[in-house]
């Protein structure tokens, strides 16, 4: 038995989390019961709420708050600090294809909230993050998705390109050079990890402490290609004009170079941090909590992905 929230053996057979798993939630907390739904009830919750709830999207989700003394999550109408996503029949598998594709995007240099997996009353696993636009129960950080600062509808949020994420990175973002990095690391992981669903909606600005505009933590990261039947795109927006059979070159030499005004040092850093990222993804694939098949399935994405992008060693 493992922990889903670390990935690590569990010191007692009997319980359900590692110490180490619940200091990823809070280090004060000792021990969590599991959420008194199924991922069905989860399913139904998210319906039922999602006029009283302050978070969108397609994906089925619930805002809840951590009780840590009493060691449970809650489910809440509005001021919640963390979202919670179950199963669906129609795409399975999600939290731990989202879960396991968040610590790749960490493991590669990218920053991204507290999130992991925790038991249902059923025994199923759902997908729990913590809400970066929120400080405190009441307190919000300012925060504009891409789609939002465009003035697009949620429906066109596919009708879009690399070109204006890039666009809005150097209007709004304080330190634009710097942001670009982070975006092309970014973009990077996304094509490696087979994320073609990174939509407009996926990129967001956030205002911190110091006042200093910046991109968002990364959110909603998960390899699609293996959640979709038949795929038939690699990126959800246009790149160069494009959503598919990219090369190496498009990122090194028409990203990197040409669309981020990125000289060759810091391109050239980014990328190799991402290579050295390689093994410890392997590692996590091994240890992660999906099925052996659609593991089997991630290997082959991330092998003609690499080997796409001629990263060496892989």
């Amino acid at each position: 038995m493992r922990c889903p929230l670390s990935y690590q053996p569990l010191e007692d057979e009997r319980g359900r989390y590692s110490r180490q798993g619940l200091k990823r939630l809070s280090p004060k907390l000792r021990s969590l019961e599991p959420l008194p739904f199924s991922n069905e009830e989860l399913r139904f919750e998210a319906t039922a709420r999602s006029g009283k709830m302050s978070i969108g999207g397609v994906q089925p989700k619930v805002s809840a708050v951590l009780k840590v003394s009493a060691g449970r999550f809650e489910l809440v109408n509005s001021g919640g600090r963390y979202i919670l996503k179950p199963d669906s029949p129609h795409y399975p598998e999600v939290p731990a294809n989202e879960d396991v594709t968040m610590r790749m995007a960490q493991a590669a240099g990218l920053e991204v909230p507290v999130h992991g997996l925790i038991w249902t009353r059923e025994q199923e696993l759902c997908y729990v993050i913590r809400r970066f636009d929120r400080i405190a129960r009441n307190r919000k950080v300012p925060t504009e998705d891409f789609g939002q600062l465009l003035g697009l509808r949620r429906d066109t949020k596919y009708e879009s390109s690399i070109e204006r994420v890039i666009g809005v990175v150097n209007d709004y973002c304080t330190f634009p050079l710097l942001e670009k990095t982070h975006l092309y690391r970014m973009i990077l992981v996304a094509f490696l990890t087979g994320n073609e669903d990174l939509h407009i909606k996926n990129f967001s600005l956030i205002t911190d402490a110091s006042n200093t505009i910046k991109l968002s933590p990364v959110y909603d990261m998960l390899n699609s290609t293996i959640v979709l039947r038949e795929p038939t795109e690699e990126m959800a927006l246009t790149m160069a004009g494009k959503k598919s059979r990219f090369k190496r070159e498009h990122f090194v030499t028409n990203l990197a170079r040409e669309r981020l005004g990125l000289n060759a040092k810091s391109a050239d850093l980014v990328l190799s941090e991402v290579v050295d990222a390689q093994a410890e993804w392997d590692r996590l694939l091994d240890a992660c909590f999906l099925s052996e098949e659609k593991k089997e399935s991630y290997r082959e994405v991330l092998s003609e992905r690499r080997a796409r992008l001629e990263l060496p060693g892989c």
